[in-house]
């Protein structure tokens, strides 16, 4: 589905992604991990036109991504959730995710009833202004307004990051029924213990260069790589 071939991207006169290479396949999910900095961010901005790459190919189902605008990139199947949320504070829930809406020709799309039934606190919360919410309440905003686009691929950045441990386990049982559902997802979390739970294969991303990439067991089972490229500690955050 989503093809990453030698991608080259600056920040400025900062050379951040130096030659990355990564696949995600269709109705699989795939975690990229990686200590702050190291480009996970940077990755997905990449791939849904942000911060375009000077160098490579991103190709997503055949087309070409590499020198389209965000928003036909988007137009070509691709949701993101961005790291830190971003709703419109000043709409409502259902004004933002029905201005987000577009059904294309799937079999059974996400719809407004579709999305309250997987997220009940969001019908609850319906005519609340997005300030209004709660940092969890806002995490799942976000993904459903992903979700409303219909995309062939949800890309998640950072979505455990500033929510209580409670909320986390409601994110990634979310996460879980997307999987049974059989969407595509790529993943940059920071929660390894949870990212490994939901993961058909990871990746690590160091220095801007993938340098790892394994299924889950196998990078579990390997103290070496989680110690020398995640720092993975008692609690399973990198």
């Amino acid at each position: 589905m989503l093809e990453i071939n030698d991608i080259h991207t600056w920040y400025g006169d900062s050379y951040v992604l130096q030659g990355v290479n990564m696949e995600v396949g269709d109705a699989t999910v795939v975690a990229l991990l990686g200590r702050n900095g190291m480009g996970k961010t940077t990755t997905i901005r990449s791939i849904i036109g942000l911060t375009p790459p000077r160098k490579g190919s991103i190709k997503f189902n055949g087309t070409e991504l590499v020198g389209m605008p965000p928003n036909q990139i988007a137009r070509t199947g691709i949701g993101l959730v961005p790291q830190g949320r971003m709703i419109f504070p000043s709409l409502s829930v259902v004004e933002n995710l029905t201005m987000a809406a577009r059904t294309g020709d799937k079999k059974d799309p996400w719809t407004l009833e579709k999305v309250y039934e997987t997220f009940p606190r969001l019908k609850e919360r319906a005519k609340n202004k997005g300030n209004l919410l709660s940092g969890g309440e806002q995490q799942m905003l976000t993904i459903a307004r992903a979700l409303m686009t219909n995309p062939d691929l949800v890309m998640l950045d950072e979505p455990s990051e500033g929510l209580a441990p409670i909320v986390v386990q409601e994110v990634y049982r979310t996460i879980e029924k997307l999987k049974a559902a059989g969407q595509s997802i790529l993943l940059v979390e920071q929660d390894f213990g949870m990212a490994m739970s939901v993961a058909d294969y990871a990746y690590i991303m160091s220095k801007g260069s993938i340098v790892y990439g394994s299924e889950p067991q196998e990078l579990i089972d390997n103290e070496t790589v989680k110690t020398q490229y995640l720092g993975v500690g008692g609690d399973g955050e990198l």
